[in-house]
């Protein structure tokens, strides 16, 4: 018996820090979409365990125990083969790691005939809580509130990653103030993408500067993108390097994808309909 899934990728719309504990773990209020692009898991039982790294972005991937495939996957009494087919860059502000281990949570518990997660599985990273619930949510505290968010438009995007990886704590440690604003304390209700897109465009990734210093190309990035036909305005993802420009429409996404990747052929380059 095989199990299979599919492990979209993360996207941060605007992440606000808001504070610092004492452990040094930073604060955030973020809200979050899940694009229709990402990477895919297949989990079968074995003899011992296993993990191969496929697909197009496998390159410098880790196929062992420290991967949070392996270690969601040894958090079940199952001996499994794991292939994890790479699609997304790597440390590339697109909850990557942390998706690909909700999706094998999901394979091992469909392979186990169980909807319950064993202990711990929540544990294995600060975004797995908000990759399980695969909807748009508000995240706050260190990600472990998760709300999830109803009557949120499909909207549509281009995702551009300029071919390197970031330390998301070499970010955060870049972060010269750790007390922003949080995000308005109710959400509106939007009445359709353009309206969606003009609030989230009024807020703000406090990673961007930081991100910025640490790596000045994605200023070209965000510039390329913002100057995209049809685009309402470009952000950085996460702690980067991967951004992002808005569309209201789909056509306009895909025909501004082809444009960019023509444009930088050495970026990775995706259109996108996040949910």
């Amino acid at each position: 018996m095989m199990s299979k899934t599919f492990a979209p990728a993360k996207v941060n719309l605007c992440l606000h820090v808001t504070g610092q504990r004492a452990d040094g773990y930073h604060l955030l209020d973020s809200l979050v979409m899940f694009a229709d692009v990402g990477d895919r898991v297949r989990v079968m039982p074995a003899e011992k365990m296993s993990l191969e790294v496929i697909g197009p972005m496998a390159d410098g991937v880790p196929a062992d125990e420290t991967n949070l495939v392996w270690r969601a996957a040894a958090l079940f009494d199952i001996p499994v083969a794991i292939t994890l087919e790479k699609h997304l860059p790597a440390a590339a502000g697109l909850g990557g790691g942390s998706s690909d281990a909700a999706a094998t949570l999901f394979a091992m518990s469909d392979l186990a005939g169980t909807t319950t997660l064993p202990e711990g599985a929540t544990d294995l990273g600060a975004d797995v809580r908000v990759c399980l619930a695969r909807q748009a949510a508000r995240m706050r505290g260190i990600g472990e509130e998760v709300q999830p968010l109803e009557g949120v438009p499909e909207l549509y995007a281009v995702l551009a990653n300029p071919g390197i990886a970031l330390s998301t704590p070499d970010v955060f440690a870049a972060l010269e103030n750790k007390t922003n604003a949080p995000l308005p304390k109710r959400l509106p209700r939007w009445r359709g993408a353009w309206s969606a897109i003009d609030w989230i465009a009024k807020q703000r990734n406090d990673l961007e500067e930081p991100a910025r210093r640490l790596a000045p190309v994605i200023g070209d990035v965000l510039d390329a993108l913002a100057g995209l036909p049809g685009a309402r305005f470009a952000r950085l993802s996460g702690s980067g390097a991967t951004c992002f420009a808005l569309f209201e429409d789909r056509a306009e996404a895909e025909a501004a994808a082809d444009m960019l990747a023509d444009r930088h052929p050495d970026w990775w380059v995706t259109a996108a309909t996040l949910h």
